[in-house]
């Protein structure tokens, strides 16, 4: 029965951490997908694929060098979410424009 609980326990306090990533703004207050593919372009970013994950934009893309990159993206003010970028080098970055090397 104790090990029921703390599995419980522990199932909420994860799902409570990773609600913490969701984007809640209403859907009138979005800013357009064109407004987050023209900010990227001029951040370099190409062939760029955006998604809706977890009420925020989800962007794929590729730089100059031709590495993919990823990043979540607050529809309402198109900035960064940390954490909202993911790579596998083990350099540590935190940044969202991350090379995807998957």
């Amino acid at each position: 029965m104790r090990r029921a609980f703390l599995a419980l326990v522990l199932a909420i306090a994860c799902a409570g951490s990773a609600a913490a990533h969701y984007c809640a703004a209403p859907l009138a207050d979005w800013q357009p997908r064109e407004a987050l593919q023209k900010k990227l372009e001029t951040d370099g970013w190409s062939d760029i694929a955006i998604r809706i994950e977890d009420g925020c934009y989800l962007a794929h893309a590729s730089n100059a060098r031709g590495e993919r990159l990823h990043g979540k993206f607050d529809p309402v003010t198109l900035a960064p979410l940390p954490g909202g970028g993911h790579h596998h080098d083990g350099d540590g970055d935190d940044s969202p424009f991350h090379p995807d090397h998957e």
